[in-house]
């Protein structure tokens, strides 16, 4: 394709490892709440198929688990979030080429600006589209819809990159073009949710873009 005029990006596991906070606050939750553990790829595929709501995990003691989930969460994470190799790269080519990029993440708004601040990496952003009280989380497409209306430019112009089968579904159902990055997924698992590519890394995501835009 060569008409992609933005760019939208998943947050964790796409620019940055932030799952080390969610693992450790999830797991400590679980044992406080009398229930088995998760590996830490059972929390990336869990949260990747967008139904992370604690109501699959702590059924009718969803919201104090959610809670107590929070504290723990906020605890120090700010200061565990790592940028995956390529993003600052990528952000920074998109800045010297015009093309805007956006967020469309399923964490809260507020940590998403929080970890974007801390990383340097506000600048780049041209719209942040995070989880609040009553906006569709993906797979739904409306985060993605969000941001496109915040850049100003057609979903069917975008690409969304994503780890995830959520953001390929969200991405799909759109109306982007979804871009898929194998990590807790299979390109199989990706392509079947809808990606129309799946990289390794995004320094590979990067070099597409380069060729394709």
């Amino acid at each position: 394709m060569s008409n992609i005029k933005a760019v939208l990006l998943d947050m964790d596991g796409t620019i940055v490892d932030a799952f080390p906070p969610i693992i450790r606050a999830l797991n400590q939750t679980f044992v406080e709440y009398g229930l088995p553990q998760m590996s830490a790829q059972e929390v990336k595929r869990h949260t990747g198929r967008g139904d992370c709501s604690m109501i699959s995990l702590f059924g009718d003691k969803r919201e104090e688990a959610g809670i107590r989930f929070l504290e723990i969460h906020d605890e120090d994470y700010l200061q565990q979030i790592k940028p995956l190799p390529g993003a600052e790269a990528l952000f920074q080519w998109l800045r010297e080429i015009g093309m805007p990029c956006a967020i469309v993440t399923s964490k809260s708004q507020l940590r998403a600006e929080a970890q974007l601040e801390v990383l340097g990496w506000s600048a780049y952003v041209g719209a942040v589209i995070g989880k609040t009280k009553d906006r569709p989380e993906k797979p739904d497409p409306t985060p993605v819809l969000l941001a496109c209306e915040a850049l100003g430019i057609r979903a069917c112009e975008t690409v969304m990159i994503g780890d995830g089968i959520a953001d390929m579904k969200a991405g799909s159902r759109a109306g982007s073009t979804p871009i898929g990055l194998c990590d807790g997924f299979s390109a199989d698992e990706l392509t079947e949710a809808g990606a129309a590519h799946c990289f390794e890394s995004l320094i590979q995501v990067h070099g597409w873009l380069q060729q394709n835009r």
